[in-house]
């Protein structure tokens, strides 16, 4: 009967009929001697006459239109996200299945990992990871042959509870479930699987549904193809960003500082190295470089972020009461201690507590420092009862300890507990590169707080800048930025708006007018007219002052035309 469902399929108005001699003919509607019931009519049979081969045909049909609408679910474009959804849904209603996946190698790390499915949560799908050759998955990738599973629970160990592509408790069916699965083959490479459960059937029924699925994984195979690249390609993305966010971890800047110069980047190794341990630092650097903030980065980024960050300018603390402001006090300890207070470090339990002006410190309150560095403990002023704190401690100064230790102000056993890790904070002029990237952002911060958009620096303002020594590093140059942004009024910050210190010669018209020679010669002549001044006129006692043989103040006194009459006293005159 295959040549009738053939005509049928081709030729829906033609009409099929039986000679009484018991062969089947062909006749056309209108023609003579057509019987008024024909045995197949208009793609339809009558159900006692075809039997099996209407269920066929029906079937058939059914797997044309299948087919047909995962063509046109192609033509949309090779994009196997957007059309592996439709197809499987379609297979689902057309094959009876209730779970359906796409699964794609990984030819990097052997994973076979769902990329599409339906039935699945997106947790399942993201659990759900198998290695070539593990399971009924894993095996079909290996061999490249299609694998049917008649009954799951019946597997005989293919498909254990803990086997990959096993359905969960959510998608189990009363009755026996049966497992497809083919390969994805393309250009003769394995690169995937397309499976499904349905319910249990005949084994002439599993093997048709199994040649659909691989026709089906023969259509997809080519967007596939494309989607295991772009995942490759993304995994291999995923890597290298990892490894720059390692690289850049390794060159590790702090969010709350400026500057990419050679010897601020090896304050940033400085900070973390440091900054995930327990351990004293000691930073060191001249008045304004911004200590402080390196204290401040490397609290951020130790475990004690989370903690208090207490700060302390020991030099701003009277000496009366640094102490009490340090570790406390109790109640009447002192005249106006009228409570009980909490000390600084107290405060900072579980933090860090930064001691700026480390130097400040009286010896007194330097031995009760070192005894909280080695014993994690103190008493209140005033008090008996022994406390313990969990502090790290990171001083400051822009002192030289070294010489407060040879003066005795400054305890030795203290200074080696304090400088366990050094940090040294590089001077502005040392690191010139900076200064632009530091006055942008004061340029910046003072536009915004002072509501006056300042767009750009002057290039001689630029050069004075760049010039200058800055003695007062950061700080100064800070105040200087502030100064010219509320001086500005065209948005532009000139030369003139920076103060005097920084004007040079050519900005203010005032290069010297003579030579060397004439400068020195008017320096020499004043130094011996006040020689002359000093000791009345007494050219030998003037000549020995400035170092000079009374031969040689007698030639440079004729030289520059000078009496020395008129420097002696008048009763001598």
């Amino acid at each position: 009967m295959d040549w009738e469902m053939e005509r049928i399929l081709l030729l829906p108005t033609e009409h099929m009929t039986k000679s009484e001699d018991g062969d089947d003919g062909v006749c056309r509607p209108g023609e003579t001697g057509c019987p008024q019931e024909c045995v197949y009519q208009a793609r339809g049979v009558f159900e006692e006459d075809l039997g099996e081969e209407s269920e066929r045909m029906c079937r058939v049909v059914e797997e044309m239109k299948l087919l047909l609408g995962i063509s046109s679910t192609l033509q949309d474009g090779p994009n196997l996200q957007q059309m592996v959804q439709p197809v499987l849904k379609q297979m689902a209603e057309s094959l009876g299945l209730y779970r359906g996946t796409v699964r794609i190698l990984n030819r990097e790390t052997g994973e076979i990992l769902i990329d599409e499915a339906f039935g699945l949560s997106s947790e399942e799908m993201a659990a759900e990871r198998i290695q070539i050759g593990e399971g009924v998955i894993g095996q079909v990738v290996k061999t490249g042959q299609p694998v049917i599973v008649p009954d799951v629970e019946d597997s005989g160990g293919e498909l254990q509870p803990n086997c990959p592509g096993r359905p969960g408790q959510s998608l189990r069916r009363p009755g026996a479930t049966a497992f497809l699965c083919v390969p994805i083959i393309f250009e003769s490479e394995v690169m995937g699987t397309l499976s499904g459960y349905r319910r249990a059937g005949e084994p002439e029924a599993l093997k048709r549904d199994q040649r659909l699925l691989i026709v089906t994984a023969q259509l997809i195979a080519q967007a596939a193809r494309l989607r295991q690249t772009t995942r490759e390609n993304l995994e291999a993305l995923r890597r290298e960003n990892e490894r720059l966010q390692e690289q850049i971890r390794k060159h590790f800047k702090p969010d709350n500082m400026i500057g990419n110069s050679r010897s601020m980047q090896i304050v940033y190794h400085s900070i973390e190295q440091v900054a995930a341990s327990n351990t004293s630092v000691l930073i060191r650097g001249e008045s304004g470089v911004g200590k402080e903030l390196v204290a401040h980065a490397i609290h951020m980024r130790s475990l004690r972020a989370t903690k208090p960050l207490v700060k302390v300018n020991c030099a701003a603390l009277p000496e009366t009461i640094v102490e009490s402001e340090l570790f406390g006090h109790e109640r009447g300890a002192f005249t106006g201690a009228i409570a009980m207070r909490k000390g600084r470090f107290e405060l900072a339990h579980g933090g860090t507590i930064f001691l700026d002006e480390i130097g400040e410190l009286p010896l007194s309150v330097q031995a009760k420092l070192l005894r909280i560095l080695q014993e994690r403990e103190f008493e209140r002023v005033g008090g008996t009862q022994t406390l313990r704190c969990d502090v790290r401690v990171i001083a400051a100064t822009n002192r030289s300890l070294e010489d407060y230790m040879q003066a005795e102000k400054f305890r030795l056993d203290l200074y080696y507990r304090l400088n366990v890790f050094p940090v040294y904070v590089p001077a502005l002029r040392e690191r010139k590169s900076d200064i632009l990237a530091l006055a942008d952002f004061f340029v910046e911060k003072y536009s915004e707080a002072n509501s006056k958009p300042v767009l750009r620096i002057s290039t001689p303002a630029i050069d004075m800048l760049m010039s200058y020594h800055w003695p007062g590093n950061v700080r100064e140059l800070e105040n200087c930025i502030e100064r010219a942004v509320l001086l500005s009024a065209d948005g532009v910050i000139h030369g003139y708006h920076l103060p005097s210190s920084l004007q040079t010669a050519e900005a203010t018209a005032t290069e010297p007018k003579s030579t060397l020679e004439s400068a020195l010669n008017a320096l020499e002549r004043e130094m011996i007219v006040e020689g002359l001044k000093l000791t009345h006129g007494n050219l030998a006692r003037a000549a020995r002052q400035l170092g000079l043989t009374e031969r040689i103040m007698g030639l440079r006194v004729k030289k520059f035309g000078i009496n020395p009459k008129k420097f002696r006293p008048a009763e001598e005159g």
